[in-house]
């Protein structure tokens, strides 16, 4: 049987194109998140040749790399998979590049990201395709999955619908559920959103991480995230509803501006005039507007 998987890739790949039928540049990037077992990096890369898709990114895997078994299970062609595949310290360097980001969870957040399907998520990936923007979808660990803040650099959550008294899957099995989804897709079922275009193009990944990093110095600053306890959520929440707006390059630099003139700077320095605010005085019991 092992044979003849292998004979059956080594043809996908002596066709040289892709089977999913597009370019490795409009296909979304496979990011699995600290994979713990060889062997399931090289089922995954097979479910990916499987599916057309040809680039995946590791964070931080366990074991390190490379990695023999990873090699060992992906066989045939789908070892070149494994062989590119680029590794990243951090999951916020390995979306950087990215235009939209997808995170794959079945548990319930404290985040207020809207929840997709894999056939809603093929459809969309391959609309910002048509518009030459590049997605990813990131996989967690075996054990746990992604965790809040890797999930909180995705614009929203992938969430598959299995049996709920058996929901769990193998890290290959939810690439290979996901990367389906997209390999049966149509490119011509995901034409872009109506509406008026615009000339700017999307802001990527790093360009959001940067405004982000810009808003919550300014807000540490002025004591807004000042209790400790709260500070991980609250930039969490603040970091999604700016995700969800699906910001361009000329949105990110306009909040920069807002950002830097609420922190009380001009671009030549100089301080900006802070409007006043008029507090009531508080009163004494029994007078007006005591109640």
């Amino acid at each position: 049987m092992a044979d003849r998987e292998t004979a059956t890739e080594g043809v996908g790949a002596a066709a040289g194109e892709p089977l999913g039928g597009a370019a490795p540049s409009a296909q979304p990037v496979i990011v699995l998140v600290g994979p713990q077992m060889g062997e399931n990096i090289g089922a995954a890369a097979r479910a990916m040749l499987n599916c057309g898709l040809v680039e995946l990114r590791l964070v931080a895997p366990r074991d390190g790399w490379p990695n023999e078994r990873a090699q060992a299970m992906a066989t045939g062609a789908s070892r070149e998979i494994v062989d590119r595949a680029a590794v990243f310290g951090t999951t916020a360097e390995a979306v950087a590049d990215l235009h939209r980001v997808y995170a794959t969870t079945a548990r319930r957040r404290d985040l207020l990201k809207p929840a997709i399907g894999p056939r809603e998520l093929a459809t969309r990936m391959r609309g910002r395709a048509s518009q030459g923007l590049r997605c990813g979808v990131l996989f967690g660990a075996e054990r746990a999955g992604l965790d809040n803040d890797d999930v909180a650099l995705a614009s929203q959550i992938v969430h598959i619908p299995l049996n709920p008294a058996c929901s769990s899957l193998n890290l290959a099995q939810a690439v290979l559920l996901v990367a389906h989804a997209w390999f049966e897709a149509a490119a011509g079922d995901a034409a872009p959103a109506g509406g008026p275009k615009s000339t700017t193009p999307p802001a990527t990944a790093a360009q959001l991480f940067n405004l982000f990093e810009h808003l919550e110095q300014e807000l540490d600053a002025s004591g807004f995230l000042r209790v400790t306890e709260k500070r991980g959520i609250m930039v969490r929440n603040l970091r999604s509803i700016l995700h969800r707006a699906q910001l361009r390059e000329h949105e990110v630099r306009a909040l920069h501006g807002v950002v830097s003139s609420l922190a009380g700077r001009r671009k030549d320095g100089a301080l900006v005039r802070q409007p006043t605010i008029r507090v009531a005085p508080d009163r004494e019991d029994g007078g007006p507007g005591s109640g």
